[in-house]
């Protein structure tokens, strides 16, 4: 269901809530990142190019789903999944420096 607002002022509000929901959202999934970290023997395994492209094509069909935009979705993902790989590597290296 789309919202049809009246002013910039409600696309505003709109688009501030739902930052405040993708905002909580991340911080959920930064915390199984750094769970996923613990299972992890390399940083090949911290990496996973093979899984990123699962996310990403799973994410386009999903935003394709829900008439999103998938090219703006994708880069969105990309840059996401990188900065939470560059997390992980850290988490990773702290997790195994007292091996």
């Amino acid at each position: 269901m789309e919202v049809v607002c009246n002013s910039i002022e409600e696309v505003r509000t709109n688009i501030d809530s739902i930052d405040r929901k993708i905002v909580a959202l991340i911080a959920e999934r930064g915390g199984f990142v750094n769970q996923a970290a613990r299972f992890k023997k390399t940083t090949d395994d911290v990496k996973a190019p093979a899984r990123v492209e699962q996310v990403i094509d799973k994410v386009r069909g999903l935003s394709a789903e829900f008439g999103g935009n998938s090219d703006v979705t994708e880069v969105v993902y990309r840059a996401m999944i990188s900065a939470f790989i560059s997390a992980e590597l850290t988490e990773h290296a702290e997790l195994n420096s007292d091996l």
